[in-house]
């Protein structure tokens, strides 16, 4: 392990007021957490995921200079013990999947946190478990956690629900979920990593959520916070369903733009209807949703994942971890939303045939991703079909639906 250092040397803080500024925003946070003087603030980066390799890089260039007041390290490999004397505050780049998840906490000889004092330590998780991870060490404090995962699992006892990175690390940890935040928004790490203007959203609870936004935020990476933890979750794991889909007909159409918009239209409606069973206001997520979906439609893994492979140079058969490119997150969220929508218990009206019907029922998108990537039925020429839409369902007519109808399932997000 070795500190580390980003090759970016375009730092908003490299001297003058931003510097000024930048050390201000390390005491305060510093303070909040309790650091004593002559203590540095100590990050770990356990893997090489881009997202969480960007975002270490980003406080490098922030914070990186203060060396007696902070230390940012990487660990690129796991499979060795993290120092207790180094690693108090991690930042833990995992798999949302959550055999994965379940698999690190295992592989932890104990993990014990003691409830009543501020927080010192600080984990952040993002998409790629390097295998053999093993973190050893006990603390009498409760961590503060910050996900950048996007992905989700279904489950269906009790009750059809989803669950979400969050959910997973407070059932594995125990760490209460008000010091679980998610912090995610419509980016590309490498355009982050090179000043492109970007933002994001923090998520949690109002005590962590405001000063982490405000020690995060640069001038060309903007982070605003929201209280909304679970239903920002899981909006970052759907837009990565559709872009699966965008990739394919990228492909099959020699990149027309006339066919990516009306694939557009079709998979932000099935969205927009989903977000409507999913959240009280949906409206409140209409913007965050389709400017994460639009830039992970432009340039994400899960498009290219989709181009492979209606090229042919990937196949389903292959799996969701792709050399280089690492775990194509929309896979398994295909997967979980079918499973989810596809409960009788969740049935919605049809609106032609006046009969109830799975919600699924009213997204031939997701059904069509579903049999091309999961049951492997289809293939992915499947794809224009379902777009070509032959029962003439104008995307407006699902929109209208959702927004004259009370939808809403507060049990899909674990809500009573």
């Amino acid at each position: 392990m070795g500190r580390f250092t980003s090759s970016n040397g375009n730092s908003n803080s490299d001297s003058g007021n931003g510097g000024c500024l930048a050390e201000e925003k390390l005491d305060e946070l510093r303070k909040l957490i309790g650091k004593s003087e002559g203590d540095p603030l100590r990050i770990v980066s356990v893997g090489a995921g881009a997202w969480g390799s960007v975002f270490a890089a980003l406080l490098q260039d922030s914070y990186g200079q203060f060396r007696d007041k902070i230390q940012i390290r990487i660990w690129r490999r796991a499979g060795r013990a993290v120092d207790r004397a180094t690693a108090e505050h991690l930042f833990e780049v995992i798999n949302s999947r959550e055999d994965v998840l379940r698999r690190l906490i295992r592989r932890c000889a104990y993990l014990k946190y003691v409830e009543g004092r501020l927080g010192d330590r600080t984990l952040f998780a993002d998409e790629i478990l390097k295998d053999g991870f093993c973190l050893n060490m006990e603390r009498i404090t409760v961590p503060i956690i910050i996900s950048l995962a996007k992905g989700i699992q279904a489950a269906l006892d009790p009750v059809p629900h989803i669950i979400t990175p969050t959910m997973m690390i407070h059932q594995a940890t125990g760490v209460p979920i008000e010091n679980i935040l998610y912090l995610g928004g419509p980016n590309i790490a490498a355009e982050i990593y090179n000043k492109e203007y970007a933002n994001a959203r923090i998520c949690g609870a109002e005590k962590w959520r405001k000063p982490l936004a405000k020690f995060l935020r640069q001038p060309h990476f903007i982070v605003w916070d929201n209280s909304d933890l679970i239903t920002h979750e899981v909006m970052g794991g759907l837009k990565n369903v559709y872009a699966i889909g965008a990739g394919m007909v990228a492909a099959l159409t020699n990149e027309s733009a006339t066919s990516k918009s009306v694939y557009f239209a079709h998979c932000t409606s099935e969205m927009i209807f989903m977000t409507h069973l999913l959240a009280e206001e949906p409206e409140k997520l209409a913007g965050p949703l389709l400017a994460d979906t639009y830039v992970t439609l432009l340039k994400g893994r899960n498009a290219w994942y989709g181009q492979m492979l209606a090229k042919g140079q990937l196949s389903p058969d292959m799996g969701d971890s792709i050399s280089g490119k690492g775990m194509i997150q929309g896979v398994s969220a295909v997967e979980a939303f079918f499973e989810l929508l596809s409960q009788s218990s969740l049935n919605v009206l049809h609106p032609e045939e006046n009969k109830p019907v799975a919600p699924v029922e009213l997204c031939p998108i997701l059904k069509t991703l579903y049999k091309i990537l999961i049951s492997r039925e289809l293939s992915s020429q499947a794809i224009l079909k379902a777009l070509r839409d032959e029962n003439l369902n104008d995307p407006r007519e699902r929109i209208e639906i959702a927004q004259s109808h009370a939808f809403y399932r507060p049990s899909l997000l674990g809500q009573p």
